[in-house]
């Protein structure tokens, strides 16, 4: 192994790091939200600086690679794509952390009422699901797999497109719960964006492996069609 691929080696076991840990992140502020569970909550946001520091790494990692080999075709992509993905995987640690900061003073757990007719909790499940699958995208090198984001992403839109007017009725008829409401709705929003920052990782997968960039075409024909669903 020459010292370029040895480099680009690290960077990806550096990155399966950072990855491993925002799972932990988001899993854990699932499990904290439907429990409140008010100790783990905190614990996700202390996190929050350990993640922060991987972040760091991987871009002097990055630079370094850039700076020392020029890299070319594949390896460059490869750096290129790590960079963005890196910054993506920082931005779902923060969403989790916002999450839990929704949970870390609760005593006691949502209703689950309100959790049923938003479908908060299906919406968590398919975004973890999402995210451990994109890293097996990234890990197998599986295109396939990683265009299937773009696709699967829709069903978080369509919750988070409805929550509003859901949240809205179901706090008229049960309006001591505005607060909670209040919570739960900030919640989906922010597993909306666990999506689409989701999304941004799979398309560059794509990039790396395929060298094509399908994150304006696909952003295009959801607009060309409506975005219906």
């Amino acid at each position: 192994m020459n010292h370029i691929d040895a480099e680009l080696s690290g960077l990806k076991v550096k990155l399966m790091e950072m990855w491993d840990l925002v799972e932990y992140q988001l899993q854990s502020g699932r499990d904290a939200m439907v429990n409140a569970d008010q100790e783990l909550a905190r614990k996700v946001v202390k996190l929050g600086k350990k993640v922060n520091n991987f972040d760091v790494k991987i871009d002097r990692m990055c630079e370094n690679l850039l700076a020392l080999y020029t890299p070319v075709a594949v390896d460059l992509r490869l750096v290129l794509a790590t960079l963005k993905i890196n910054a993506n995987l920082e931005r779902i640690g923060d969403t989790a952390e916002g999450i839990s900061m929704y949970v870390q003073n609760r005593k006691e757990p949502y209703n689950p009422e309100m959790l049923e007719v938003t479908n908060a909790i299906p919406m968590f499940d398919e975004a973890l699901a999402m995210f451990r699958d994109c890293r097996v995208a990234y890990k197998s090198n599986n295109t396939d797999q990683a265009r299937a984001m773009l696709k699967r992403d829709k069903m978080l839109n369509k919750i988070y497109r409805k929550s509003d007017k859901i949240i809205a009725d179901y706090l008229r008829n049960n309006p001591d719960s505005i607060e909670e409401g209040l919570a739960i709705l900030a919640i989906i929003k922010k597993l909306e964006r666990v999506g689409d920052q989701i999304t941004n990782i799979a398309e560059e997968i794509i990039f790396y492996q395929d060298a094509k960039v399908v994150k304006h075409k696909s952003k295009k024909k959801n607009k060309d069609n409506g975005d219906k669903e």
